[in-house]
């Protein structure tokens, strides 16, 4: 039997005036929540905050994301109900990879209509804009007095470069109508190519060019071109024996006409740099020696692919600005200065053999600004579109002269070269252009160095 205590917690007896006067009591039962009842309701208030804490970011993230698609599809050039604004599902394979191969931004680099590049021809030849009508190249036979005391200024010199002396490089710098200066291959036994080649690159007037050394980059297939350009243009890829061995062993072989797809593939053999780079600057800088006979050529750095049609750069970056040289700004940043601390900060060259460049460079009076005619001071050389006119051949003999005396970052010298110089027709473009030419890979394995005694 339940004790008397229990059951007056569960007993409420309410007393009014009316009852005491009628000497009646009323008694009211209250009675006690279980529980189990408050539990469950203790849940459902857990699982309600829970749901409240977890929903309410991923609506707000739902809600931009909306908002996000509605603005890129209003501001897409064509609102066509065609072509629906992309799904969500699309959002996340919107990759740099992805713009890359079918951008949906808009290009900044103004091409003409295909029908227009279809039919597009090399323009007459102008009359020279400047006061250089010829450059001559040194040869072994040039001031060989010179080149024997000058052995020891740099390492790097050699037969192939010649021994430049800091009076010669001076005077490759002051403008006269026949200018003579050392634009390697002072010795002919280096960098050779068998006979067929070079014949083939005599023929070429339109030069799109890379190379990979050492067994580096893959060979990536150009895209984007006019059946106009495919008749007109020589791909030419320069490769040495490591890298005919790396490729063939991923499938890449070369065919019995010397081609993998559209790219004519050129062995060279006696490269004449222990440091692979180096010899990459030879096709890159001096492609003037490889092709005699060309009139225009665009450098393509080996990790990345060119997607535009050739002639229909020329026009757009030469042509159309009656420019003889285009590359493109840098990305990052503006001086010759700040550069050569981001060089040694990862590691692309030595501080004290940068700190030797830059010393010569402020010898020379090369101020460290960041803006040079209006543009950048710096530049970014994977994509070099050129002609072969006499300015702009001098300009990259002596570039590469710099490149072989100090290091072999480009970057570094090619505002020393611009500042002294000064020549018409140069053309910075955005770097917004630059990844409308090219797709780029990065570097896929590292190339291996030449151990080789200089001749």
């Amino acid at each position: 039997m339940p004790s008397s205590s229990s059951l007056i917690q569960g007993i409420s007896i309410s007393v009014s005036d009316d009852d005491e006067a009628t000497g009646k009591v009323r008694v009211r039962v209250r009675r006690k929540r279980s529980r189990a009842s408050a539990s469950a309701s203790a849940r459902r208030r857990r699982l309600l905050f829970r749901t409240a804490r977890l929903g309410v970011p991923l609506l707000l993230a739902a809600l931009a994301v909306s908002l996000l698609l509605y603005e890129s599809y209003r501001l897409t050039p064509s609102h066509s109900s065609a072509l629906p604004p992309p799904s969500f599902a699309d959002v996340g394979h919107l990759s740099r990879a992805a713009r890359a191969a079918g951008t949906p931004r808009k290009s900044c680099l103004k091409l003409l209509d295909p029908e227009k590049l279809q039919n597009l021809e090399l323009p007459e030849i102008p009359e020279a804009n400047t006061s250089i009508k010829e450059v001559v190249y040194r040869s072994s036979m040039h001031h060989i007095e010179d080149d024997i005391l000058s052995h020891t200024e740099s390492s790097r010199f050699n037969s192939f470069t010649g021994y430049q002396t800091l009076t010669e490089r001076e005077e490759s710098f002051k403008i006269k109508e026949s200018m003579i200066v050392h634009c390697g291959f002072c010795n002919e036994n280096w960098f050779q190519v068998s006979a067929v080649d070079r014949e083939y690159m005599r023929y070429c007037r339109i030069v799109v060019a890379t190379c990979a050394f050492g067994g580096g980059d893959d060979l990536h297939q150009p895209i984007g071109m006019t059946e106009n350009s495919i008749r007109k243009v020589c791909y030419v890829a320069f490769w040495d024996e490591v890298t005919r061995a790396s490729q063939e062993e991923e499938g890449n072989k070369i065919g019995e006409d010397n081609m993998i797809g559209l790219w004519r593939i050129i062995l060279v053999s006696d490269l004449p740099f222990s440091d692979q780079r180096l010899n990459g600057k030879i096709p890159k800088l001096i492609s003037h020696r490889l092709f005699p006979m060309a009139r225009y050529s665009i450098w393509v750095d080996s990790k990345s692919q060119f997607r535009r049609d050739p002639l229909g750069v020329l026009e757009a970056l030469l042509w159309r600005s009656n420019s003889s040289l285009a590359l493109s700004e840098h990305g990052a940043r503006s001086s010759l200065y700040d550069e050569a601390k981001a060089i040694v900060k990862k590691h692309k060259a030595t501080p004290e053999e940068v700190e030797v460049q830059l010393d010569q460079y402020r010898k020379d009076g090369i101020p460290d600004e960041k803006k040079f005619n209006g543009k950048k001071a710096l530049a970014e050389a994977s994509v070099i579109v050129r002609d072969h006119a006499p300015s702009t051949n001098l300009f990259m003999c002596l570039w590469f002269n710099e490149v072989v005396r100090f290091t072999s970052r480009d970057q570094l010298s090619f505002p020393y070269v611009l500042r002294r110089l000064r020549p018409p027709g140069v053309h910075l473009f955005p770097v917004c252009a630059r990844k409308d030419l090219v797709n780029s890979f990065g570097h896929r394995r590292k190339v291996k160095p030449l151990v080789k005694d200089a001749r």
